[in-house]
């Protein structure tokens, strides 16, 4: 399983609660390229409590693609502003996958606050 940032010292429970509340798991997908070869991964996971804003976490990722994206014909004119737009929209959510992983029923925990379904969009 991937890295999780953000859940450092806290438990099961409170990680449940967070969610409940309107936290949410996710992951920033990132572009580098380099003439004809074009390059797209994906951030650990972050974990954004309530109120915490997921496109400032992302933004490290939405920069380094911005700047290092764009250079692969023709993969990375078309994935750069894709990844773009996932970042600025808040990152790709996993909650519901991150919470089947740990045995709790994602609904048991409520919606994830975008209702998303996580899921690659690739």
């Amino acid at each position: 399983m991937a890295k999780i940032v953000g859940t450092e010292g806290l438990t099961t429970d409170q990680v449940m609660e967070e969610v409940r509340c309107g936290g949410k798991f996710v992951y920033f997908p990132y572009v580098v390229s380099i003439l004809v070869l074009t390059f797209r991964r994906g951030s650990d996971i972050h974990f954004i409590r309530a109120g915490e804003n997921a496109v400032v976490k992302g933004l490290p990722y939405t920069l380094l693609t911005f700047v290092a994206g764009w250079w692969g014909l023709p993969w990375g004119l078309i994935r750069t502003p894709i990844a773009i737009v996932n970042n600025l929209s808040g990152g790709i959510d996993v909650t519901q996958d991150v919470m089947s992983s740990l045995g709790r029923s994602p609904v048991a925990a409520g919606p994830p606050a975008n209702g998303g379904g996580g899921g690659n969009p690739w």
